[in-house]
This record gives structure tokens, C-alpha cells and sequence, in this order.
């Protein structure tokens, strides 16, 4: 009698992927390249999809988001696609995700894009700071849904702070089923002391970004679309080995790499976590630490995926983010990557317009990058740009940076400390934003004055 074989892993969970789109909304892409954007973050967690219903609405249904019509439709479907998870493209309220898992039954659970982002993210955070920043944006949305519905998403038993408990290949992973009974007050306390443990973590990037400003090398940060090609650049122009692979948030950690510039001058280059249309709230609020390596660089490079076809609601959208994280004042050079997929790459010049300072490259085959060093040595070291300023006091080290590095051509002193107009390189441009637009002080007696310090 022949064995039978076991499969030594599970077979993929079947997920129906759901989009709403409001009219009162603007989005950034389409309603149907959203979703298929959907569909690429659900197979990041070995999903397999089955379907996909869309809806298009003047507000919200308070109860359940979508009509319900829909949701019946949505019910049908699913079950004639034997989908074992219902995925909505939009964030669901508590309200809503308690009534459409009470709808849809036991059989049929539940998430919206930002559980599913969240996963991902426990999944490819490898270093204890990763692992705490993710734990903490679980358990700011897990929060406000912590009722009896939760407990399915517990299919592994696990204790203390660990990474154990799926939402079956898609849930969020990270406390286990004891953490998901425990009351409002203990998640309170929980959060409370993870965030006092990231408070230490950005007190010592702080610390690290202190000690390489005074080194005076600049800080150059790699920022874009997720799987833009931030990681094979990072690889190509310092000569790492940093991990590269073609799927949707595979660096979260920052990593800093030292990259020789033409001119004999030197940089700190540092890749970090991509962004994403819909990037949840909890998430930033979460990686603050990690997005001030973003926030405090003297230059980014915003790779863009030039061949992607939302190439520039792409960018718009990182544009967005570096808002939302206050880096949107850092000058910027755009890497339109990968024109070696172009069927005529010498036409990228085209579309260089549209970006800011854009250079066409290709990470991977090698193309552009000396252009790309000479634009990033330029901004940098080349580029002066006119600034007028009110340093107070406190700040002697910038003052002194702007005699080394500048050219002065009106100083004061005041009683709140010196102001300045001049010249600074593009690098220093971050560094006296916050002194910028102050109004000025009337100076004081040349002779005699007493700096308030």
C-alpha cells in the first residue's frame, strides 16, 4: 500500500481582495492599481488570490463601510472561491471590521490593508529595535479592536513579547494568543514601556548622528516607492553586500555605508524603510527613530522606478511621507532607476523633467552612477545657496560652521544671538532650516553687548 506524502508547508490561505474608493477622495492611483497593489503586498505573505470586488461611494456606510448589498455579494463570491480571508483596501474602523466578521461568520475572517502591512513588517524586522518599533504599531491598532473577534487571529499559542501568533501566513504576528486576552489596561501599560524603550533607541541615533555631524562627513539618505531599487543602489555605490530582494519592504533597518565621491570628498550613504501609498499612521508614529536618519540628512535620493506605470503617483507619494516626517525642506536628487528595462533607455532623458535634479540610472547593471556621484558631489560641495539666518547663541557650533564652510556677508549680534546672511553649501541647507525666516533683531552696541544666553 503506497504512503502517503505530507507536504512538509501549509497550502497558501486564499485571500478576496476588496477596494473602496470615496468621491470625496482624491487618491494618488487609480482604485483598480490600488488594489492590484493590494493583491502584491498579500503575496508577500504567501497569499494566493481568488477574487476581488470593488465599490465606488459618496461616504461611508457607518456599519459595515460598504453597501450592504455588497457585503452580500462579497459573501457569495467568497465562498464560491473557497477564500478563507476577505481583505479590504481601505482601513477598517472597529466599528466596521466587528460588524463584517460578524456578517461574513467564524468561517471567513477579516483585515484591511494596514493589518496586512503590519505583518509584513513583523515579518522582515530582524534586529531588536525592528522587532519593538513593529511590536509598538501592532499594539496601537490592536488597541481599539480588542474584542472576542481577535481571538482567531491567535493560530499559534505565544507568550511574553514574542513573534510567534499569524494571522495564518497573514496576521499579525508578534503577541501571542495570551497578549490578545489580556485587558485595554495592560496593552496601555505594554505600549507604555515600549515607548519609553524607543525613546531610548532615539536617544542614542541622536547621540551616533551628533558624533558623525561632527565629523563633518554629510549624511546622504536613500529614500523611495518601496522595491524601487534603494537596496542594490546602496550595494553598487559603497560596495556593500546589504540584502537585495524583489519584494515589497525587504529592508527595514537603516544601514549606513561610507561612499567615496568623485572629487576626493567623502559620504555617509544610509538606506532605509520604503514607503507606500496608505502607509499607516502607526507605522511612522512607530519608526520615528528610524525615520530621523531620513529627517536629519544633509541630501536625499529619491529613487524612482522608472518602468513601474504609477511612476509618478509613486513619487508623489514619498513626496507625501517626507511631509508627513518633516523632511520635505532637505534637498533632493532624483535616481530614475532600472532604464536599462527601457526598450530605449537614451530616451529617459525625456522624462527627466518632471523630477527634481534627475540623474537615469540603473542600480543593477551599473549605468548612470558616475553621473549620479557627480550630482550628489556638487549638491553638496559645490552648490551655494543664499540663506539669512538668527542663530541664537546656544548654537556657537553652527555659527562656527558657517564662517569654516560658507561665505558671510552681513553678520550681528543681537541680544538673541547672531544674525547672518551669506552663502552655504547645499549639504548645510537642513541644518539652518530651523534659524531660517526668524525675524531679525535689532543689533546691539558693536562695543558691549551681552549675548542672552
Amino acid at each position: 500500500m503506497p504512503h502517503k506524502t505530507i507536504p512538509t508547508t501549509p497550502p497558501a490561505e486564499r485571500a478576496f481582495l476588496v477596494g473602496v474608493e470615496f468621491h470625496s477622495e482624491k487618491p494618488l492611483i487609480s482604485l483598480e492599481d490600488s488594489l492590484s497593489e493590494l493583491a502584491l503586498l498579500a503575496q508577500t505573505v504567501n497569499l494566493e488570490i481568488v477574487g476581488e470586488a470593488t465599490q465606488k461611494l459618496d461616504v461611508p456606510n457607518p456599519s459595515t463601510l460598504i453597501g450592504k448589498g455588497k457585503v452580500e455579494e462579497i459573501a457569495l463570491l467568497a465562498e464560491e472561491s473557497m477564500a478563507d480571508i476577505v481583505i479590504f483596501d481601505t482601513e477598517l474602523s472597529p466599528r466596521h471590521q466587528r460588524e463584517l466578521e460578524e456578517f461574513f461568520g467564524a468561517k471567513l475572517r477579516v483585515i484591511d490593508r494596514t493589518a496586512l502591512i503590519l505583518d509584513i513588517f513583523a515579518q522582515h524586522a530582524h534586529t531588536s529595535e525592528g522587532i519593538l518599533q513593529v511590536s509598538l504599531a501592532q499594539y496601537e491598532y490592536r488597541l481599539p479592536r480588542l474584542t472576542r473577534a481577535w481571538t482567531h487571529l491567535a493560530r499559534q499559542a505565544g507568550g511574553g513579547g514574542g513573534r510567534t501568533g499569524s494571522v495564518g501566513g497573514v496576521g499579525l504576528r508578534g503577541p501571542g494568543e495570551t497578549q490578545l486576552e489580556v485587558d485595554r489596561r495592560e496593552i496601555r501599560k505594554r505600549i507604555s514601556v515600549m515607548k519609553k524603550e524607543l525613546e531610548k533607541v532615539r536617544a542614542h541615533r541622536q547621540r551616533y548622528r551628533s558624533q558623525r555631524k561632527r565629523s563633518r562627513i554629510p549624511l546622504i539618505s536613500l529614500v523611495g516607492y518601496t522595491n524601487a531599487g534603494k537596496s542594490t543602489l546602496l550595494n553598487q555605490l559603497t560596495r556593500s553586500e546589504v540584502l537585495v530582494a524583489d519584494q515589497l519592504f525587504a529592508t527595514l533597518d537603516p544601514t549606513t555605508r561610507r561612499v567615496e565621491l568623485p572629487g576626493g570628498h567623502q559620504g555617509l550613504l544610509t538606506d532605509t524603510v520604503g514607503f507606500i501609498q496608505k502607509l499607516p499612521t502607526q507605522l511612522i508614529a512607530a519608526f520615528q527613530a528610524t525615520l530621523e536618519e531620513i529627517s536629519e540628512a544633509d541630501l536625499l535620493i529619491h529613487v524612482v522606478d522608472i518602468t513601474h506605470p504609477n511612476a509618478i503617483e509613486q513619487a508623489k507619494s514619498v513626496s507625501e511621507t517626507l511631509k508627513q516626517i518633516q523632511a520635505d525642506h532637505i534637498p533632493v536628487i532624483t535616481a530614475l532607476n532600472k532604464i536599462d528595462r527601457l526598450p530605449q533607455p537614451e530616451l529617459t532623458k525625456d522624462d527627466l523633467d518632471g523630477f527634481p535634479r534627475a540623474v537615469g540610472i540603473s542600480a543593477l547593471k551599473g549605468i548612470g552612477l558616475q553621473d549620479l556621484l557627480l550630482a550628489i558631489e556638487e549638491e553638496l560641495f559645490e552648490n551655494f545657496t543664499p540663506v539669512t539666518v538668527q542663530i541664537p547663541y546656544t548654537e556657537g557650533q553652527l555659527i562656527s560652521l558657517f564662517h569654516e564652510q560658507g561665505q558671510v556677508t552681513v553678520i550681528e549680534h543681537n541680544r538673541k544671538g547672531v544674525y547672518i546672511q551669506g552663502l552655504i553649501p547645499g549639504r548645510l541647507l537642513a541644518r539652518y532650516a530651523p534659524y531660517q525666516n526668524v525675524p531679525r533683531v535689532e543689533p546691539e552696541d558693536p562695543q558691549g553687548y551681552e549675548p542672552e544666553v
